[in-house]
């Protein structure tokens, strides 16, 4: 299924697109190089933004929900990704513990969680689910809505190792993001390999040092094609001490509103769009598209009602929100079906292995999409979405498209292991 894009690509974006696949091999030699020196994060998922004047990715999730939305052809890819990235790892390993979230009575949730058990089977592991929840004593089935079920076992720590009973893992995988803090039956695992480690967890991650590196690798690979960097970058601002309850820090935030709003109103200015401006205000920690609003006036801020200040205030887990990232609002101008859609590209290890559209009706071409009313709809990765055509017209053929939003995502993915770098509490430190 191919989406129905309905501006007209002859803006920016249409050039930005030729431009990356006439770039083609000095892309890919140039992601070669940084990923001689950059590890990947595990796994990966990123939200990204067609505005046709602007493509950019609004949000990367370093504990990926959602497997289940790939279609079963995009199963070899992420099979040898999964490979690829074990290999690297822990070569000899054949026991992996997938620890998932709490909240096991979501059955798309659970969906997901068996996806990336049969991703992990088939690249030759045996994988056990170990669970998080106090509740769960000993080995619990939760039935899905296919007749299938997963079992839950409870977690047993000795020493500086974690498993379960008669099961001795050499790797675990985190698919829960940390929102409510670090377990203590989580810290000082030292003979095992924890992924993602600790600190890609909202307990310790901030989505302004996620942009503040990805900013830096927008401008290296805008330099690289002798573009703008702002075509593929949100510009964003941060206020650390906010309360919603009591409306502190609304100041902070009205100001910098402003200066965020004037900002892209030069950048639309200079290229002519004609489009009114907006900016995204979210949660600096934090996922599952909580705490999120759209402001198209700052003044807005100042005012806000009781609603919006209860759904800004506490978000997964009952985590109170006290820093926001305000970020470039990126309209998108993709539809499904009439509705409106953004693209979500899954990658494990460094490698594109499929994605989807979260669609929703409800919702409009300035809102967050990640809501009540979403639904996902395959890529149409139908060909490898990693292999663009050569000789075919952009945006004439599906996997142009995708190979450019596997582009941004990459570059999201390797800001996101800047980011990693840059916050290990356990880099060693050259003076």
């Amino acid at each position: 299924m191919v989406p129905h894009l309905i501006t007209a690509l002859t803006g920016p974006t249409n050039e930005l697109e030729q431009r990356i696949l006439e770039s083609l091999p000095a892309i890919e030699r140039w992601f070669r190089l940084e990923w001689m020196e950059h590890t990947p994060p595990f796994y990966t998922s990123v939200d990204v933004r067609n505005a046709g004047f602007k493509l950019a990715p609004v949000d990367t999730n370093l504990f990926p929900g959602g497997f289940n939305n790939l279609t079963s052809e995009m199963l070899p890819l992420a099979v040898q990704a999964a490979m690829a990235a074990i290999e690297k790892i822990c070569p000899e390993a054949k026991n992996l513990l997938l620890i998932p979230e709490k909240h096991t009575r979501n059955t798309f949730y659970l969906a997901n969680v068996q996806r990336l058990m049969q991703i992990f089977h088939m690249a030759g592991m045996n994988v056990r689910l170990g669970t998080l929840d106090d509740t769960i004593t000993s080995p619990t089935a939760i039935e899905l809505p296919d007749g299938t079920s997963l079992t839950m076992e409870p977690l047993v720590r000795s020493r500086g190792r974690l498993g379960l009973k008669d099961f001795d893992p050499c790797t675990i995988l985190l698919n829960n993001d940390l929102s409510a803090g670090i377990p203590k039956v989580l810290e000082n695992l030292h003979e095992q390999y924890l992924l993602p480690p600790l600190h890609a967890g909202w307990a310790v991650r901030r989505k302004t040092n996620h942009f503040a590196a990805y900013e830096e690798v927008a401008k290296k690979f805008a330099k690289l094609l002798g573009m703008d960097p702002w075509l593929i970058n949100p510009l964003f601002a941060r206020c650390g001490e906010v309360n919603f309850t009591d409306g502190t820090g609304a100041e902070c935030l009205m100001s910098n509103a402003e200066a965020l709003l004037a900002k892209v109103k030069r950048k639309y200015k200079e290229y002519g769009i004609q489009e009114k401006p907006f900016i995204i205000v979210k949660a600096d920690a934090g996922t599952y598209g909580m705490g999120i609003m759209t402001v198209r006036d700052p003044k807005d801020l100042m005012d806000l009602n009781r609603r919006s200040r209860n759904k800004m205030s506490v978000i997964k887990d009952g985590q109170e929100v006290s820093e926001v990232i305000l970020q470039e609002g990126v309209p998108t101008y993709e539809r499904v079906n009439d509705a409106v859609a953004e693209p979500v590209v899954y990658m494990i290890d460094r490698y594109v292995v499929g994605g989807f559209y979260r669609v929703n009706a409800e919702r409009g071409i300035d809102e967050n999409l990640n809501s009540p009313g979403a639904s996902f709809v395959p890529l149409a990765f139908a060909e490898s979405g990693h292999l663009p055509r050569p000789g075919v017209k952009p945006g004439a053929s599906a996997p142009n498209r995708f190979y450019m939003y596997g582009v941004i995502a990459r570059l999201a993915m390797l800001a996101a292991s800047y980011e990693l770098e840059a916050t290990d509490p356990d880099a060693e430190v050259y003076e």
